[in-house]
């Protein structure tokens, strides 16, 4: 498991077969700084959603997760599940975390 701010990555067996793809290649956008979680190239991956969750299929051999504040996460060949962390307020209520 890859933790990138608020962004958390999990090697999968699979992905779900009615994930649609997407095109763009966001994992996150930053609420309080507006810079974004996001694949850096392209043409060894794809991404896809399923009811709000993101899925990454790399076929290559390192694709590359930036962010402006944080370190670059490699994830090599494989599957992985890609979602925002939450948190609790005081009043128990889940709110998504801000990075």
């Amino acid at each position: 498991m890859w933790r990138q701010g608020d962004v958390l990555i999990e090697e999968v067996d699979s992905i779900p077969t009615d994930a649609a793809e997407r095109k763009d290649l966001v994992l996150a956008e930053g609420t309080a700084t507006g810079h974004q979680h996001r694949i850096e190239e392209a043409k060894d991956v794809r991404l896809f959603e399923r009811e709000g969750t993101l899925y990454l299929d790399v076929f290559g051999a390192n694709v590359m997760i930036v962010h402006p504040e944080h370190g670059p996460i490699a994830l090599k060949r494989g599957r992985y599940r890609v979602w925002r962390q939450r948190e609790f307020t005081d009043d128990l209520q889940p709110r998504f975390v801000m990075d």
